[in-house]
């Protein structure tokens, strides 16, 4: 059958010629008969080797109808980005005045690729001409998945604002003018803002947004001719709306720092500034005294200068570094008369040495609410009100509109709110910045935040964000926040922005890092759930993976985020390789996954599984962590049992862990690793039931002490896990016998609590901390306003308390960091140790004395409980049961009999 319809397609292309008069008869049925030809092909399972002639044919007759529209569609279905061949056959038929047969070939298209550019735009074209309002929608479906298309973004903005639509017309308006600069097309640029000039003047964010771009990207000077054309509405608007002043000096400032020689925008700044200040009848003094409109002067500094004048005027508020706040009270000639409160008084102040010494304060300043108003009254705004919207806004635009969470923090602790307050404020005032539109990151530090009086989008929020974070990890978490929030418009600029950042890296990649393998996952997710999106790459994951040197590094390095998951997403993508079980298990000592091993053993390779597991332990030093994962997570699974580790050799590894983990630290080789390793390594062979002391009762006497042996020879070891081991042998062989090192015990480094003395001692830490100290901190502050602090009895005394205190606290956290706890289950009567109570008889007396042996916290020598670290308790330590003590301590000669041990109650 596959001869046949190779012969078929042999004779068609032989018997086809090509005249106008061939392509006048050509109807849709036509191509109809050669796309049933095409699955039949597929069929049969040859439309390569009809691929092939056709493409043949096209290289000596490059019109053949025939020829054009098999391979074109083949090409098609193969996923080929070449669709030249459908574009020459689009191309004779348009020629040829074919619309119907156009039409057909365009939607066939559609039909294989729905986002084919090429055919939505023909499409697009035809509906249009005939006046067919189907366009429209695949004009939008075009401008969606083309982001660099501008042309129809514009069109449709005037199509929507002739039907009246004013939300879309401005919306494609918007997308227009933004391509227009990616393209460096000035002209429609220009063209398309002055339109958005007329629909939306006050969106001034948007404009600034837009001139930031053209500045960056095409030239500061045509920026600012932009501006030129904005700041009109603003001017002739101000009269009536007095905030549109500050927003056409906003423009006039950006326009001079681009061309500080600009003649008319000085004039014209001095000018607004009459406007905004008509009613201080000094504004044109202030405006001559600093020059402004003179051009020998820097203009920046004739700005700062007319501004710091105007702002002292009476009523306003000032602050001085030494003095404070203050209000200006009055002003004759150049003098001022500024009442900085009951402590400081009225201070005479020139203006010339004030626009030097004072910084202007507006009157919601929150330095100037914490001068004027009462306590209660700022508890009410800043504590009480449970919206934090307010109280943020006043901190933020108190510092230039852009504040961090230290400078919230010093401005309401302790003034306002205490220590133990803020923790609940900053909760809450973390919630209102991250849910209130008026709020944003600064583009210029993501520790800083932002307040506008319109709302800012969730696009533009999570763009501020984006740029302002400077590393790759968090801009990436950023993206796919955005890229997960269902509410963001994935259509915006700004996600194309974010988008593009990763897509750079994937096209210009000349080697595998961790940089290149996180945006190919990026964009490979991005363009599997929007393949609008999809981006077209010359290699593959494979031919990526095998440039990588080390997999198993790579796979650290990317480090995943609340938002990203390049691990999955890596491990995914090699699933998909020929050889994915090898990479897997070579993996596998780094990724450390139940799942791997499932997945590779439900693919039939047991046998791999088992060899790497052994191979783990044989080579336990360079794969430490494997070892302590099979050992908790595989201990019961059939093939894990099957592979040949006895449990003997899995605990003796361990253990072989742990002591080499100890000898790296004392070498200072990976601390914090080793440490970590012998945290777990302890908690699964020494922790809960004790597995190791548990098996090693079960042997024999020699491997039981074999077995004990290798613990005690890891010097580092906490004395505990060994003194546990010892109690638990004490316990079956109550005569065993230890080496002789052995005999004495083992003290943990550090000093022995109980787990409730502990918490008592934590507890007073934490009062010291949060109520203590800041009271004594306030004390010490009221009692220095007091005068002379030489002759202030109150400061000194304040002082002295405050000293002892932080002595206190000092010896007292020096002490918890020392403090470790007594674990109960390793207490024994063997010999006196902590946690026991001894009998002993005074051989000069004759008469017994009985003690409870605890830590120095727990001591209380006249009940009888004394430390283990005190000269007494340090003297009778590890003694046993008729053992005869002779000591001497302060020159007192002691002799003791032990009678009896038991445990403390």
């Amino acid at each position: 059958m596959s001869a046949e319809i190779v012969t078929k397609v042999q004779d068609m292309l032989k018997e086809a010629t090509w005249t106008r008069a061939a392509i006048g008869n050509y109807t849709k049925n036509n191509l109809i008969e050669l796309s049933e030809i095409i699955e039949k092909a597929k069929a049969e399972n040859c439309t390569a080797e009809i691929k092939a002639i056709c493409d043949e044919q096209l290289s000596h007759t490059k019109d053949s109808i025939i020829a054009l529209y098999i391979s074109g569609i083949l090409g098609l279905k193969q996923g080929n980005l070449d669709n030249s061949n459908l574009v020459t056959l689009v191309d004779i038929f348009q020629k040829n005045y074919k619309e119907p047969v156009v039409t057909y070939l365009c939607e066939t298209i559609l039909d294989i690729d729905p986002n084919n550019k090429f055919a939505l735009r023909t499409l697009a074209d035809i509906y249009r001409a005939a006046n067919d309002p189907k366009a429209w929608a695949l004009y939008e479906k075009i401008v969606k998945i083309d982001v660099e298309e501008a042309e129809i973004a514009k069109i449709l903005s005037e199509h929507y604002e002739a039907e009246g639509d004013v939300k879309n017309a401005v919306a494609y308006c918007k997308k227009a003018l933004l391509r227009f600069v990616y393209a460096n097309n000035m002209t429609a640029l220009k063209e398309t803002w002055a339109k958005l000039v007329s629909m939306i003047p006050d969106e001034i964010d948007f404009f600034l947004l837009v001139q930031r771009k053209v500045e960056k990207s095409i030239s500061a000077e045509k920026s600012a001719l932009l501006l030129h054309d904005l700041y009109p509405y603003y001017k002739e608007n101000a009269p009536s709306d007095p905030k549109k002043w500050d927003i056409a000096i906003q423009i006039l400032k950006i326009i001079l720092r681009i061309d500080p020689k600009d003649y008319w925008a000085r004039n014209e700044i001095a000018a607004c500034f009459q406007g905004k200040y008509a009613k201080n009848p000094n504004v044109n003094d202030f405006i001559a005294s600093s020059n402004l409109t003179q051009n020998f002067r820097n203009v920046f500094e004739a700005i700062n200068d007319f501004e710091k004048h105007i702002a002292f005027g009476v009523k306003n508020f000032v602050y001085h570094r030494t003095w404070g706040v203050g209000i200006i009270t009055k002003v004759e000639n150049d003098n001022l008369f500024i009442n900085f409160g009951r402590k400081n008084g009225v201070k005479q102040m020139s203006l010339k040495m004030a626009v030097s010494a004072l910084q202007p304060l507006a009157r919601d300043h929150i330095w100037v609410l914490k001068a004027t108003k009462s306590k209660d009254d700022l508890q009410k705004l800043f504590k009480d009100n449970r919206d934090k919207t307010q109280a943020l806004k006043i901190i933020i635009k108190s510092f230039g509109n852009s504040c961090d969470f230290k400078r919230i923090k010093s401005e309401l602790v302790p003034s306002i709110l205490t220590p133990g307050e803020w923790t609940s404020w900053n909760t809450a005032a973390k919630k209102t910045l991250e849910t209130t539109p008026i709020f944003g990151v600064n583009p210029n530090n993501i520790n800083e935040y932002i307040v506008r009086d319109a709302k800012i989008s969730t696009e533009e929020k999570l763009s501020n964000e984006f740029k302002a974070e400077k590393q790759f990890t968090p801009r990436a978490d950023v993206f796919m926040r955005f890229f997960k929030n269902e509410e963001a418009d994935k259509d915006s600029e700004f996600f194309m922005d974010m988008y593009n950042y990763f897509k750079g890296f994937v096209k210009g990649a000349h080697q595998a890092n961790e940089q290149v393998v996180a945006s190919y996952l990026i964009v490979q997710k991005v363009g599997a759930l929007m393949p609008s999106l999809a981006v077209q790459l010359n290699y593959t994951f494979e031919q990526l993976y095998r440039d990588i040197d080390n997999p198993r590094e790579m796979y650290t390095l990317l480090k995943d985020t609340k938002n990203t998951s390049f691990q999955a997403d890596f491990l995914n993508q090699i699933k998909l390789l020929p050889d994915w079980v090898d990479q897997y298990i070579e993996l596998f000592p780094t990724v450390l996954s139940k799942k791997m091993l499932n997945e590779v053993i439900e693919n039939g390779d047991t046998e791999k599984v088992q060899k790497l597991a052994v191979k783990v332990f044989e080579n336990f030093r360079d794969y430490r962590n494997a070892v302590l994962f099979f050992f908790e997570e595989c201990q019961d699974d059939a093939w894990f049992k099957q592979s040949g580790i006895s449990y003997q050799k899995q605990l003796i590894t361990i253990v072989n862990l742990i002591d080499q983990a100890y000898r790296e630290i004392e070498n200072h080789v990976d601390t914090t690793e080793n440490k970590k390793i012998i945290k777990n390594a302890i908690k699964l062979i020494f922790d809960g039931e004790n597995a190791y002391a548990n098996y090693m009762l079960s042997c024999d006497m020699d491997t039981m002490t074999h077995l004990y042996t290798l613990v005690d020879d890891i010097v580092n070891l906490e004395g505990i896990y060994k003194q546990a081991l010892r109690n638990r042998i004490l316990s079956k062989y109550p005569d065993y016998k230890f080496r002789a090192k052995e005999e004495k015990t083992n003290a943990p480094k550090g000093m022995l609590v109980t787990k409730a003395k502990l918490d008592e001692k934590k507890a007073l830490e934490a009062k010291m901390t949060t109520i203590d100290i800041p009271a004594i901190a306030k004390e010490v502050a009221d009692a220095k306003e007091k005068g002379d602090l030489k002759e202030n009895a109150e400061y000194i005394a304040a002082k002295e308390a405050q000293h002892k205190l932080n002595n206190d606290l000092n010896r007292l956290q020096g002490e918890l960091a020392r403090a470790v706890i007594f674990d109960p289950t390793t207490a024994t009567t063997s010999m006196v140790s902590f946690g026991t109570e001894v009998v002993l008889t005074n051989n000069a007396t004759g008469k017994d004395e009985k003690y409870i042996i605890m830590g120095p916290w727990e001591s209380d020598p006249d009940a009888g409980i004394i430390s283990y670290m005190s000269p007494f308790g340090n003297a009778i330590l590890d003694s046993k049961v008729g053992e005869k003590l002779e000591f001497t301590i302060n020159e007192h000669e002691n002799d003791y009999t032990v009678k009896s041990i038991k445990l403390a109650k």
